[in-house]
């Protein structure tokens, strides 16, 4: 009798992967990240809407977003890394999911009764009501942040388990799931607004959203049965040797050793309690907890090994080169229609997907650090297309016009003092393309241009360059993924948010105080700059780790190991 195991047959091994782990984490990100793809392109334009057509709310509601994320990413990170993983992604799944469903209800009835709800107390109601929406979408941000942290950051880690491979695979297919539902999920809900209205979008993204939770509540719990190692965060046994305290004054003010203010809050459901002191039970010790929590997730965020190649991805946010309102605005007054963006949006997402699968495969041959350093390269090659494009023919820019010009007419002389044709390209901008109708826009509206090749060279650019960024973006988020403790991978990705968002704040003041189009060169070369600096820490970090080895080709069967680089802690 044969002792050899009996090999799985074809219906046994598809059925073992459509029930694995594996296949549950990205069928909950999927339904999760679309979701979260239709709300955001809806909210966008449902706050448009609302607003006779300005840019107000939407920007007051991307500036709260932002600052929100900027200051409690830290505090969030914290509270993923004290808590148990399956309450954690099941609280932040019921407050988003919650948020939104709640959010479009009200947004369902300002857009029926707007109004009866405009004459009631001299409007204050309307008010009202557009302040508890942009109060509720941004609560649903912050919990997404949550999930975002806790299962791409922490359990596909753990699922993973120690196979870097493996662990590459499954980030570069979250990464494809992204990519696709952020050009598919906006189409939907696009057409269903423009061909049904602004009700019936809330009413659908409400009904997804409450479908879409049950669904992933009990993905996830099969994920959290399939997979024991969740049950129980790691690392804490050889905290009192290995880990940075977050708060190492928490411990100590308390009169506790190092070793028993490094125990976790909460572990499998079991809460170990110790008699708080007078201090800890002080209102003036309560109330400035956060702001301890905060200042600790920084300091150990600057404390870690991949602290510089944090800071370069963050410094790649610092842009106007991608496929965001910004770039797309600058597209219109260069003549380009929707039907010309929509097919350079998904020139894009093929982009990323090859940079994704490129990812995987320069990991295998070349190690992770290297492929980050070779990403970093191919993407300012690529973005030197778009230096070229400031000053090739067709390019508007003219450094003689004050870039302040049209902040300085907004300021000064109002939303009445600009041109007819101004109002009339935003309508086409928020109403058409916004919701949607990528129709051509009619031809008087748009300026007739000598030249497209400076439009032409900076979508090549952009588009080409996204191959190099998914690529190095994959490598940082493994490296902190591998080279980050479990009992402070939740704080430092929340860290790693704030950076992200703070660097995303920055660029957009840029463009507010520089918005005419003759400007944009400008934003286009400082953004390059910005894109360059990034890539210099990461060289930086790369070089510490690896020295001159960097340079060195390696083989398939090679890799690199904690013994030969000791400035990391584990297998890169």
């Amino acid at each position: 009798m044969d002792a050899a195991a009996p090999k799985k047959t074809c219906c046994e091994s598809v059925r073992g992967f459509f029930t694995s782990a594996k296949f549950l984490i990205y069928m909950s990100h999927a339904l999760s990240t679309w979701g979260d793809r239709m709300w955001n392109f809806a909210v966008a334009v449902f706050l448009v809407e609302l607003y006779g057509n300005s840019l107000l709310l939407t920007a007051v509601y991307g500036l709260v977003v932002a600052g929100s994320v900027l200051l409690l990413g830290a505090i969030i990170g914290d509270w993923v890394d004290r808590n148990p993983r399956l309450k954690v992604a099941q609280t932040s799944l019921v407050v988003q999911n919650s948020c939104v469903i709640a959010c479009g209800v009200l947004l369902m009835v300002v857009f029926q009764f707007k109004e009866q709800l405009a004459g009631l107390y001299d409007g204050w109601m309307l008010t009202t009501c557009y302040i508890l929406v942009i109060t509720i979408a941004n609560i649903a941000n912050l919990a997404s942040t949550a999930t975002s942290i806790t299962i791409q950051r922490d359990w596909v880690v753990v699922v993973a388990g120690q196979d870097s491979s493996k662990l590459a695979d499954m980030n570069a297919t979250v990464r494809i799931i992204d990519q696709l539902t952020n050009i598919l999920a906006p189409m939907l809900v696009g057409q269903i607004m423009a061909f049904g209205s602004h009700f019936i979008g809330c009413g659908f993204i409400s009904g997804w959203n409450l479908c879409s939770m049950c669904l992933e509540y009990a993905l996830l719990w099969k994920v959290y049965q399939k997979t024991p190692a969740l049950a129980v965060k790691g690392g804490q046994k050889e905290q009192d040797q290995e880990l940075k305290q977050l708060s190492p004054q928490r411990g100590l003010e308390n009169g506790q050793s190092p070793e028993e203010s490094s125990q976790p809050l909460m572990n499998d459901g079991a809460v170990t309690t110790k008699p708080a002191s007078p201090k800890q039970n002080s209102c003036c010790y309560q109330v400035t907890e956060p702001l301890r929590t905060l200042k600790a997730g920084w300091v150990a965020y600057y404390n870690q090994s991949i602290f510089f190649a944090g800071m370069s991805l963050a410094f790649l946010y610092m842009t106007v080169l991608g496929f965001d309102c910004i770039t797309t605005g600058y597209a219109y007054t260069q003549g380009l229609n929707g039907s010309v963006l929509s097919l350079l949006m998904g020139a894009s997402a093929v982009s990323g997907i090859c940079g994704t699968v490129a990812f995987t495969w320069v990991r295998k041959k070349c190690g992770l650090i290297r492929t980050g350093f070779m990403s970093g390269i191919a993407q300012l090659s690529c973005l030197m297309l778009c230096v070229v494009s400031v000053f090739a023919p067709g390019s508007p820019f003219d450094l003689s016009i004050s870039p302040f010009q049209d902040l300085y007419t907004h300021l000064v002389g109002g939303r009445g003092s600009l041109p007819e044709a101004d109002h009339s390209l935003t309508r086409g901008l928020t109403g058409d393309f916004l919701a949607g109708n990528t129709t051509d826009a009619p031809a008087q509206e748009l300026p007739l241009l000598h030249s497209y090749m400076s439009v032409g060279l900076l979508f090549s650019g952009v588009i080409a360059a996204r191959i190099g960024l998914w690529s190095f973006d994959l490598t940082v988020t493994q490296l902190i993924q591998e080279n980050v403790i479990e009992s402070e991978r939740g704080v430092i990705n929340g860290v790693q948010n704030s950076m992200n968002y703070l660097l995303d704040l920055l660029h957009f003041i840029m463009v507010i105080l520089a918005p005419n189009p003759e400007a944009f060169g400008l934003l286009v070369i400082i953004s390059v700059s910005f894109v360059a600096m990034g890539h210099i820490m990461y060289f930086r970090f790369a070089f510490k780790s690896l020295g001159s080895r960097l340079f060195l080709c390696c083989s398939p069967e090679q890799k690199v190991d904690a013994a030969e680089n000791p400035s990391l802690p584990t297998t890169v």
